[in-house]
């Protein structure tokens, strides 16, 4: 693959795979727009060069599904301020309107196209619609979508073998998360500590996995720790829990321990009534939330835990949330953990 910082863009039209996936409020405005920021360096680069670009995302989990609430279209005023241009919308991802839409692209413009996922196939992976993506009249491929790098999508793995290698290359984000990753895993300092949260236990399958031959430790946080309580018979409400992968954690568990690697998982959670911001909260056992209520963040026993193991720690690699911290109620375990 092209190296992006030595590739010079000028005259050509780049298809740049972005994550977007941004928390939206009530109003449908973004919420919180990290994600976006880290993307600029390469659209800025790609623009400064004298080329033009076609962003595409997914947003959400729309299911297969057109919605209003999952429209990237969304995304495009916070977009236009931080660019400081126009952007052009098109509500289509493959089709004669995209392609003619970028057909008549002059250097220096941005496109952004609909949402990935209203279209069942870009989960599917499915090779027909990646070569739909290659096909709208783009000269290279740039992949800057950490966030989604390990999903074999028709957006990222697949699309990439319709186009050249000459003209497929990881964007800056990319080339940057990669290569902290490297430096974190071929550091042989010890001990090593892994930080994972996020949702769904069946996203950090193949990092968890490698991280049992290299971590002393592994913290729990976010949605995902509820899978373990509920695979141990732990009581957790109705907090988020992937029934289909409960004998999933119960092997990743038995791993863990032959190896003698600690997972550690929250012993409180700041539990909810409702998943939104107002809702009613109080502090619960994790593995004894109460009927009707879901755990949205680590509690302070938690938080005290796994701070007294980030300290000790030579080496620490995190990733994914320990709470919705797109809520104030349920930030303060992620802040906790990133100050420590």
């Amino acid at each position: 693959m092209r190296n992006f910082k030595k590739h010079n863009f000028k005259g050509q039209k780049a298809l740049v795979r972005v994550d977007f996936n941004v928390p939206l409020n009530d109003k449908l405005k973004v919420n919180d727009n990290t994600r976006i920021m880290a993307a600029l360096p390469t659209i800025h680069k790609i623009l400064k060069d004298g080329g033009s670009v076609v962003l595409m995302s997914h947003l959400g989990r729309p299911k297969g599904k057109k919605s209003k609430a999952f429209s990237l279209k969304n995304i495009l005023n916070e977009l236009c301020i931080l660019l400081e241009r126009k952007i052009q919308f098109v509500p289509a991802t493959v089709g004669a309107l995209v392609k003619k839409s970028i057909a008549s692209m002059e250097m220096g413009d941005v496109l952004v196209l609909e949402n990935l996922r209203f279209d069942p196939r870009e989960k599917a992976g499915d090779e027909d619609f990646a070569k739909q993506l290659a096909e709208l009249g783009c000269d290279v491929y740039v992949n800057d979508a950490f966030g989604t790098a390990h999903r074999a999508h028709a957006s990222t793995a697949i699309v990439a073998k319709f186009f050249p290698k000459k003209n497929i290359m990881p964007g800056a984000l990319m080339t940057a998360e990669v290569q902290s990753a490297k430096n974190v895993l071929e550091n042989k300092a010890k001990p090593f500590t892994a930080i994972l949260g996020g949702a769904k236990v069946s996203d950090k399958i193949q990092l968890i996995e490698n991280l049992l031959d290299k971590a002393d430790n592994i913290l729990i946080g976010g949605a995902m720790a509820y899978t373990f309580f509920k695979a141990k018979g732990g009581k957790v409400g109705k907090s988020l829990v992937e029934e289909e992968h409960l004998k999933l954690a119960s092997t990743l568990l038995a791993k863990a321990k032959k190896k003698g690697v600690k997972i550690l998982l929250p012993k409180d959670s700041v539990a909810a009534d409702d998943f939104n911001a107002k809702a009613k909260t109080k502090i619960q056992d994790s593995d004894k939330i109460s009927k009707g209520w879901m755990g949205l963040d680590i509690g302070p026993k938690a938080v005290n835990d796994y701070k007294k193991i980030i300290l000790k720690s030579k080496i620490i690699l995190w990733n994914g949330p320990m709470g919705v911290f797109e809520m104030d109620a349920f930030s303060n375990g992620t802040k906790e953990i990133a100050l420590a």
